[in-house]
């Protein structure tokens, strides 16, 4: 049961082949037996998955269902879900029971998902590999010695390895996209504004963005219908209804226009990536695509602009974590000031520490106008080169990391060169605009197959149109189907 799409077991669920309560005991035993070793989860919410399966059952067979209804789902636990343990990664809040329920949490309830529990990823979503948690490393379900990519790397690995069957995610500089990658799972960031941010605990407030990791484009369209719209307790929620999703998925690509960033296919892209990157192109050609070479002329700096604009984000949200109100507070302070500063300094790890200071210096007297004001003007570049490319063609494809999955701690000395592990991914989000990550290949290292992800990438709010796209590409190819032996 476990290791089909979620369009599959709907239909499933509604001939009655078997119940919620069925399905999420066959998942919670996998957890049960394959956690210890991947590390996905930091909490797990039985006896709410259970209740909450029963509950499904009984709404089926009142024909009081949608197409989420009984499915069992994880979320990252970045999203607060009431009377629950919500860590978000850190020893600072490894005390905290989030007292409501974000929106996506809300909403997804709504739509009658059940809540196996709460992925482990990176520290307040800081990192590319799931290595920063204080929970420890995530390990990736094709090669425990690999990482799963981050933050959302929990989710994702929970996904590969059939421990649920879609989790939620957020991506801040690439955080659904990179993991998906890693894993061979398909991974949706969606427009800034499309899905609500509130009861996210927040990283960098004009970057961060929900999303849905999932084995296919099309349950990344189930769950965009449950998770997406307006939300007043969100200011930076666009109005208006968001579309249906499940309606244009098979609409035909004739005469789609694809664009490859030039600054894309450089010496930095694994010679494996580059491969399956212009098979996919092959395939996107017999469907009735046009391929084009375009220019990105500013992408280079979209990394540099990040690492300015991201961490002086975080250092203001990041600010609230004082040891005053919730969080962990340090043992016997001696005065307010020990208490703030001990607290921090214990209750952060060592990248959140990093960024917090970065960002600091960024904004302080003397630097705004030289780091975080420049910053924001080359983030404007990359938008302007973004909106210029979209006139030309209409979905951007490229590849979502520059090679497959690498070693745990082969980079965790090196911030700089971990950094880079996001050069593809990073300017989507200064920009603002959707992106998906799909398995489109494999390579083969050490004996083992690792999965390789292409990322396409839309205008403002083409949400759909970039699901359509890829959804048709995996109707015409398997490498969505390929699975992680765990």
């Amino acid at each position: 049961m476990s290791d089909r799409t979620v369009a599959a077991l709907s239909r499933s669920l509604a001939k009655g082949e078997f119940s919620s309560v069925e399905l999420t005991q066959d998942y919670l035993s996998r957890i049960a037996l394959h956690n210890k070793g991947l590390n996905a989860y930091i909490t797990v919410t039985e006896e709410l998955a259970l209740a909450q399966a029963a509950q499904a059952d009984a709404l089926r067979a009142k024909g009081q269902h949608g197409p989420l209804t009984g499915i069992p789902i994880a979320h990252k636990d970045i999203f607060c879900i009431q009377d629950v343990r919500t860590t978000c990664g850190s020893k600072m809040l490894s005390n905290f029971i989030a007292p409501y329920n974000a929106t996506v949490v809300e909403r997804l309830n709504a739509a009658g998902t059940v809540t196996l529990g709460k992925t482990n990823m990176d520290e307040f979503a800081m990192g590319s590999s799931n290595e920063t948690s204080f929970y420890g490393a995530v390990r990736n379900p094709w090669d425990s010695e690999r990482v799963p990519g981050g933050s959302s790397g929990g989710s994702a690995a929970a996904v590969a390895a059939d421990l649920c069957a879609i989790a939620t995610g957020t991506d801040t500089g690439g955080s659904i996209r990179q993991p998906a990658a890693f894993c061979g799972v398909t991974g949706f960031k969606p427009s800034y504004g499309r899905i609500s941010r509130w009861g996210m605990i927040a990283f960098a407030s004009s970057l961060d963005q929900a999303g849905p990791i999932s084995k296919s484009a099309e349950d990344a369209a189930l769950m965009m219908n449950a998770m997406a719209g307006p939300d007043p307790r969100d200011s930076t929620c666009v109005d208006g209804a968001a579309p249906d999703y499940m309606a244009t998925l098979n609409d035909p690509l004739k005469g789609l226009r694809i664009g490859v960033p030039r600054q894309h296919i450089t010496k930095g892209l694994g010679a494996e990536v580059e491969k399956a990157l212009q098979e996919a192109l092959k395939v996107f050609e017999s469907l009735g695509a046009t391929v084009k070479e375009i220019d990105l002329p500013n992408n280079h700096l979209s990394v540099s602009a990040y690492y300015v604009i991201a961490p002086a984000e975080a250092s203001a949200n990041l600010s609230r974590f004082d040891g005053v109100r919730y969080g962990y507070r340090c043992d016997k302070p001696v005065n307010l000031e020990d208490m703030y500063k001990r607290s921090r300094s214990e209750g952060f790890g060592d990248e959140v520490k990093r960024r917090i200071m970065v960002g600091t210096y960024a904004l302080s007297a003397g630097y705004y106008d030289a780091y975080y004001l420049k910053a924001q003007r080359i983030r404007r570049l990359i938008k302007q080169d973004f909106d210029a490319a979209f006139k030309e063609v209409d979905v951007i494809i490229g590849p979502t990391t520059p090679h497959t999955a690498f070693k745990i701690g082969e980079k965790s000395d090196d911030p700089v060169t971990m950094y880079l592990e996001d050069i593809y991914t990073i300017g989507v989000n200064l920009a603002g605009l959707p992106g998906i990550s799909i398995p489109a290949g494999s390579t083969n290292e050490s004996g083992k197959a690792l999965p390789i992800g292409i990322q396409l990438v839309g205008s403002d709010f083409a949400e759909a149109k970039v699901l359509n796209i890829a959804h048709q590409f995996q109707l015409n190819t398997d490498w969505h189907k390929q699975t992680a032996e765990v």
